[in-house]
């Protein structure tokens, strides 16, 4: 089937999901607004948030009393409310008692979810929504197991014939033998590795994702070929140690310091360390230490950033909560009997290091970050579950702000810095005037309780106003079919 088949089939089918959105008149109520699509809210072309806490995505400290301005789908104006008083026509949400943040940008997501015994299925139809639901504007994949899928998704997305963030599509893995998911290609040798980057750059991903057993001859080449297109690489790794990574020109790494087998004694170059070697050498590491320090000024020196995923830790720490029932509701009946049965069996932990290692990983990213290296965030719906899209980017800012960052430099990093690493840091990641009007509307104060980030019940992309509530009523018993 050709690509332009495949993009005239979902259109086809998005006419009974979610047409696209024009901008209409303003209209007395959000319920009349709602035009096309169930859960849009308010599509009008002049709306005024009126007298509301403003974090601002720039790191600086929450105002409250503040009035944003968007038209056309841009924001264009921002200032205290007592200012911003003659809006005309503008349509007006009341801010009071409310929170607005600028659209989530995280940088390790997936359109995959796990479906049992080392599968990966692809959800396409629910992620997407979900994403939007939780506040996630834009997105890189950061690997994929249906890459025609995930390009395919985007360009519809792209068209506003499908609703869902930006995405940047992260090519298949690049990986050597090893890894037990059949649908990962395993590189033979380097010319695998430049042959498996110029087909899928031409195909029309935008990075790249190596995984752990891949060798730095071809972790090199890789990143010389995308940066010779002006494309980024990233990488999970552990046969290659983070330091070599940098050497060789790798632009970002995931998931914090917990692929870092830096430190494991006795490591053989090109091999990925097993049995646990790598989690005990980073449990026996001092992340205050100048062994880490040393390696955190490393990184920070090669301009390599990092990518905080705390949400696929927790799920494998005894002692930390299952996901809200919410969540949870979202997922097929066997995948949600799954989940929390692997849960289950995480609590039953009976290795005393085990709660302790969550919170060694977020003393070493407050660390790089506070050494002055850029943190970027994801969430990573993988492992057994448990990290589902409209929930988990809300617990991933709020395991920020339980790491030690306060809520306006979280917010940051999961907005602006990563929109910086995408290079659209003009167009998205904050609220500014002239950008994008990519907003999410906090109901509460979560500057005083990170736990205010559960209620979002508007999340806005281009201007176009999403009720978060009817999202998730129309997902239920869905991740895990489709």
């Amino acid at each position: 089937m050709t690509r332009s088949l495949i993009r005239a089939l979902l259109a086809a089918t998005a006419l009974f999901t979610a047409v696209p959105v024009q901008a209409q008149a303003p209209a007395a109520t959000p319920t009349q607004a709602a035009g096309p699509a169930p859960y849009v809210a308010y599509a009008q072309s002049r709306i005024l948030i009126r007298d509301v806490q403003l974090i601002d995505g720039t790191g600086a400290a929450a105002r409250p009393g503040m009035s944003v301005l968007m038209e056309n789908g841009r924001i264009v104006r921002v200032a205290p409310a007592a200012e911003l008083t003659d809006t005309g026509d503008a349509t007006v949400i009341d801010g009071r008692g409310k929170t607005l943040m600028p659209g989530l940008v995280l940088m390790h997501e997936h359109m995959f979810y796990p479906t049992g015994r080392a599968n990966y299925t692809e959800m396409v139809y629910s992620f997407p929504r979900l994403y939007l639901a939780g506040g996630v504007t834009s997105l890189r994949t950061a690997g994929t197991m249906a890459p025609y899928a995930d390009l395919n998704l985007r360009d519809e997305i792209a068209a506003g014939r499908i609703p869902g963030p930006d995405i940047d599509v992260t090519a298949p893995y690049l990986n050597g033998p090893g890894l037990p998911i059949l649908k990962v290609n395993a590189l033979g040798d380097v010319a695998d590795a430049e042959r498996m980057v110029t087909y899928w750059a031409d195909e029309g991903a935008t990075s790249y994702k190596v995984y752990m057993q891949i060798t730095r001859a071809e972790l090199a080449r890789i990143v010389e070929l995308a940066h010779a297109r002006d494309q980024r690489v990233t990488g999970h790794l552990c046969s290659v140690t983070y330091r070599e990574a940098a050497e060789a020109g790798i632009d970002n790494l995931e998931h914090g310091f917990y692929a870092a087998s830096d430190f494991v004694a006795d490591k053989q170059p090109d091999v990925c360390p097993t049995g646990g070697a790598v989690q005990a050498s980073l449990m026996a590491l001092d992340p205050d230490g100048p062994e880490a320090a040393a390696l955190i000024r490393f990184l920070v020196d090669h301009d390599v950033t990092l990518t905080s995923t705390l949400t696929i830790f927790e799920t494998t720490t005894p002692g930390r909560p299952m996901a809200p029932e919410a969540a949870r509701d979202l997922l097929i009946p066997q995948i949600r009997a799954q989940y929390e049965a692997g849960w289950t069996r995480v609590q039953a932990s009976t290795n005393p290091a085990a709660p302790g290692f969550l919170q060694r990983m977020m003393r070493m990213e407050r660390n790089f970050a506070n050494a002055g290296g850029r943190l970027v965030a994801g969430t990573d719906p993988t492992g057994y579950g448990g990290v589902i899209p409209g929930w988990s980017s809300k617990r991933q800012l709020q395991l920020m702000v339980e790491a030690g960052f306060p809520i306006e430099a979280a917010v940051r990093i999961a907005t602006l810095d990563g929109a910086r690493f995408l290079g659209r840091e003009a167009d998205i990641g904050s609220i500014e005037a002239g950008k994008r009007a990519d907003l999410v509307l906090v109901d509460g104060d979560p500057v005083a309780d990170a736990a205010a980030l559960d209620r979002m019940p508007l999340v806005f992309k281009a201007g176009v106003g999403y009720d978060t509530a009817a999202i998730f009523a129309s997902l239920q018993s869905s991740v895990g079919l489709n």
